[in-house]
């Protein structure tokens, strides 16, 4: 062990990821997670021309992610992060993107019980929903009752497209190539029949004030739609859903209302007797487990790069948190004790199998052997003796101990009669 000083990077609860889209390009990912187990995970498809990163994507996401669930937000073909080329892009393409993401998070995490759609992602959802057999219940934002509402937002530039084939727009302050067959397809929806045979709960969810998709939209979605339905009034969001207020709100709402038609978290989360700790497969990922206490639930999994999903800590990575948490908590015990002046305390570990002849203290020079380097950060106005009495206490830690005693695990079958099987 060695003492260093400065800050501790911090954790952030998302991660990103590529996966192939609907027709063949790389699409640009994140997926936000809550900090324990997730109750379910939901999809959000962005508005026309915008990407994953938009305030109202981030929000809503964010917002889902405090609310126990996984979202996971991506940039259609074309726009954002995502390659491929958006000219030759169109709605029907933003639907097979939609149904593409839907399958990449069902095998790698978990089926996308929920799908949530901004605007024309709003439209896309409910395109897409049919082929997303496994969606329970579907969440337009601000969305148009027909997808070719967005002509709208080039209508000066109708008239040149359909004689030239395509012509550069811009929308928003940015330029985008639309030709006459994204229109045409536009044409070719058929979203009021899609809306009728939805055939899952749906929640639509608008702004009396919003500027760019009128509040009627609203309307005919609601009375084109079947039973169960409902719809919630962003009353003074903007289109945008731009004030984190607001979006925070929508996401609430979304996140207490689907819990009505999404399955429980995964078993092993609830009813863990206290001392206990259980370790059980979420079945969302290869290697991916919920680490449950009376009280806790955190996440272990593996990296991508072994066939993880990577999710939580790994194995190894769990360990060496257990060390250092008890590192730090006896040291901070005995400054508080000692009244030393320690205002903060961190320590960063590595993990690393070694060969034994750079070990002096190891009987064989043959083997390998595994190795933790600590190395601990001690912020405050201490003496060098202090700083050198912390690094002995540092020794003392129960697990420290614990890893160098003589451990003896006992495992043992649970019998068939314990777990009521017949």
């Amino acid at each position: 062990m060695e003492l260093a000083s400065g800050p501790a990077e911090d954790v952030m609860g998302s991660v990103m990821m590529q996966f192939a889209g609907g027709r063949g390009a790389e699409l640009s990912a994140r997926l936000d997670l809550p900090d324990g187990v997730p109750r379910a995970f939901a999809l959000f498809a962005h508005c026309f021309t915008c990407s994953k990163d938009t305030k109202a994507a981030s929000y809503v996401a964010r917002a889902m992610a405090e609310a126990g669930f996984g979202v996971l937000r991506f940039d259609f073909t074309g726009l954002g992060g995502s390659g491929g080329d958006f000219a030759s892009t169109n709605f029907s393409s933003n639907v097979d993107d939609l149904v593409a993401a839907a399958d990449w998070l069902r095998a790698h995490h978990g089926a996308p019980a929920v799908l949530v759609g901004h605007s024309l992602g709003g439209a896309a959802v409910i395109a897409a929903a049919h082929r997303i057999s496994d969606a329970r219940a579907v969440v337009t934002i601000g969305a148009p009752c027909d997808p070719g509402h967005v002509r709208k937002q080039f209508e000066r530039d109708l008239a040149l497209i359909e004689r030239e084939g395509e012509a550069q727009v811009s929308i928003a302050g940015r330029a985008f190539t639309i030709s006459r067959a994204f229109l045409d397809d536009l044409d070719g929806q058929q979203q009021v029949q899609r809306i009728r045979a939805l055939g899952r709960a749906l929640l639509v969810m608008h702004s009396p004030v919003d500027g760019v998709v009128a509040v009627d939209n609203a309307r005919r979605v609601f009375e084109a739609a079947m039973h169960p339905k409902s719809f919630v009034s962003l009353d003074g969001a903007d289109h945008m859903l731009s004030r984190v207020e607001d979006a925070r709100f929508a996401a609430g709402v979304i996140a207490a209302w689907a819990g009505r038609y999404v399955e429980p978290a995964a078993a092993g989360s609830d009813q863990v007797p206290a001392g206990l700790v259980r370790v059980a497969e979420r079945g969302t990922g290869k290697f991916a487990n919920a680490v449950s206490t009376a009280r806790h639930t955190i996440l272990a999994d593996e990296p991508v790069t072994v066939g993880g999903t990577d999710l939580g800590l790994s194995p190894y990575e769990l360990l060496q948190a257990a060390l250092g948490a008890c590192t730090t908590m006896t040291l901070r015990m005995y400054a508080d004790m000692k009244k030393l002046p320690v205002r903060r305390i961190s320590v960063d570990l590595r993990h690393d199998k070694v060969h034994a002849e750079d070990c002096v203290d190891c009987e064989s020079a043959t083997a390998k052997i595994d190795r933790i380097e600590r190395v601990l950060r001690i912020d405050g106005e201490l003496d060098e003796s202090q700083r050198e009495r912390l690094l002995a206490i540092a020794d003392r830690c129960p697990v420290h101990r614990t890893l160098h005693g003589s451990v003896e695990v006992l495992t043992r079958l649970e019998s068939s009669a314990s777990r009521g099987d017949t």
